[in-house]
């Protein structure tokens, strides 16, 4: 248990950082707890990830048990007080953890750092209650989010969960297979203290040859590559897009990171940093 002090110290760290995400990316970050807000979000949510037959992602009624039971439904507003992003957790009893359950931005603001504001509200609420760690799912194959949660958050993930929620048939996924990585999201060590201070981890793809290529993706090039002390995986630049022009090829990326994935987390390797080209650092044992 962390003394007071240092305690305190963490929650002042999360909240400045917290503040300033938001002051960036011009929003205002609050959490919410009443039903005409919350009927927004799951709105909110539903134009981000279309509607299943089941219904929005999470629809009002539910959001509203969430935050009365104490846990964290967040929004975050522009200037113009107009919602453009949520996000939404829980926490389990007895459990120093909070699972994230779901976090979107409207596409409009998705590059002007508004989730980045988000996770950091969600941060300095999980400090403040003396949480240490987040965990969530997300979708290896969308090499955006990867680089988001890994390289910019410093999350790290260990665990392959082939098919998770089973069949997703909403719009964005397009009947594609559930398969997910695990977040670990530890939320005061260094590394991640300096990601909330807009100091991200650098992850760039050293220089390989064909020696050190160990397979090819379902276009013809490299996927896996062994150099470095680490194993490389590549994923797809746009897979959403892919599941609309040719769904073929990308079931045919699912089952390859499914067998990559499985195999390095297998062999004790962790993901911890995914580049701009959507380029995974596979690490081996501990090493950060």
């Amino acid at each position: 248990m962390l003394l007071t002090a240092e305690a305190d110290q963490l929650v002042r760290q999360a909240r400045n950082a917290a503040a300033r995400a938001a002051t960036l990316a011009r929003v205002q970050v609050v959490d919410e707890d009443g039903m005409e807000r919350l009927r927004d979000i799951a709105g909110l949510f539903v134009a981000v990830w279309g509607t299943s037959p089941s219904g929005a992602p999470l629809p009002a009624d539910l959001l509203r048990s969430i935050s009365h039971a104490g846990c964290n439904v967040t929004a975050a507003y522009s200037e113009g007080g107009v919602l453009c992003g949520a996000a939404v957790a829980i926490v389990s009893p007895d459990n120093s953890s909070m699972y994230s359950l779901i976090a979107g931005v409207l596409p409009d603001v998705a590059d002007v750092g508004v989730g980045f504001a988000l996770k950091q509200h969600q941060r300095a609420w999980a400090v403040a209650r003396g949480l240490d760690t987040m965990t969530w799912t997300f979708d290896p194959l969308v090499s955006r989010n990867a680089r988001f949660n890994l390289t910019k958050l410093g999350a790290h993930a260990a665990e392959y969960v082939q098919d998770f929620y089973g069949l997703m048939d909403d719009e964005l996924n397009a009947n594609d297979e559930s398969d997910r990585l695990v977040a670990v999201w530890p939320l005061t060590t260094p590394q991640t203290i300096a990601c909330s201070d807009g100091l991200p981890m650098t992850v760039e793809l050293p220089a390989f040859t064909a020696d050190d290529v160990r397979s090819t993706g379902p276009d013809g090039n490299p996927v896996l590559v062994e150099t470095d002390g680490s194993l490389w995986c590549r994923v797809p630049g746009d897979i959403v897009s892919l599941r609309g022009v040719n769904p073929d090829e990308a079931t045919a990326w699912r089952a390859c990171a499914r067998e990559i994935f499985r195999a390095a987390f297998a062999s004790g390797h962790t993901a911890r940093g995914v580049t701009r080209a959507g380029w995974y650092r596979l690490a081996p044992g501990g090493a950060l």
